[in-house]
């Protein structure tokens, strides 16, 4: 059990999963309820996107689970999944031949924030999912967003939301986590520890030059952060 205690501060956790064994516990992961609600909140937040001819640059994409979701919602997209893990990428390439999609997903191997793989994306639409809360510094991934996006582009972001204590951690851990392997049950906890509050998120966008950029509460768990980039 986690402590009683308030979480003020966020606890950090590693940046990659590197071990087999828990990257092949996420990707196996049930984890369609959030991963459907993002590729569907997103294509309801840019519906002029939904049937364009558009790139879309899927920052730490992991397994790529999020990544085949929100291809499907912008079926004429070009879509770029871009991690610096080369378990969760391995992972990801299995994924996409099975789903059809090797052709149409491009798989980017490279460690945020890396303009010289970023930049060239020049992307319509920059996603990312449950990446936030494992960067040490989350001006990483505000700078990459930038860098990964052409001017104007959409931005969707979604994360874990920090509970306010030790109990709060122990319910949502309860609620969605019960009946998941113990390497899961562990992440999980860890994420939410580590995760970060909308209040803290709208200073990192402040502090990114990225005001325009909108921070919701979308779940009992989930923030979003969406918008579009300067012109």
């Amino acid at each position: 059990m986690s402590a009683v205690g308030d979480l003020t501060t966020r606890c950090p956790e590693p940046e990659l999963m590197e071990q087999p064994e828990q990257a092949r516990a996420y990707a196996a992961a049930d984890f369609a309820a959030p991963h459907d609600a993002f590729a569907r909140l997103c294509a309801e937040r840019f519906p002029e996107l939904s049937g364009a001819a558009v790139t879309v640059a899927d920052l730490g994409c992991g397994p790529a689970d999020v990544t085949v979701r929100v291809a499907r919602r912008f079926a004429a997209a070009r879509v770029v999944g871009v991690d610096a893990g080369p378990v969760m990428l391995g992972l990801a390439r299995e994924r996409l031949v099975v789903e059809g999609l090797i052709d149409r997903i491009a798989l980017v191997r490279a460690h945020l924030p890396d303009p010289d793989a970023l930049h060239p994306l020049a992307a319509d639409l920059v996603v990312s999912n449950s990446l936030l809360h494992h960067l040490a510094d989350p001006a990483v991934l505000w700078s990459s967003v930038a860098c990964a996006g052409r001017v104007g582009a959409a931005v969707f972001v979604m994360d874990l939301l920090r509970p306010t204590d030790g109990r709060a951690v122990d319910a949502l851990v309860a609620r969605y986590a019960a009946r998941e392997p113990d390497v899961l049950v562990t992440d999980f906890r860890n994420s939410l520890r580590a995760a970060y509050r909308p209040g803290e998120v709208r200073d990192q966008l402040r502090r990114a030059g990225l005001v325009a950029l909108e921070v919701q509460q979308v779940s009992d768990r989930h923030l979003v952060v969406s918008g579009r980039l300067p012109g």
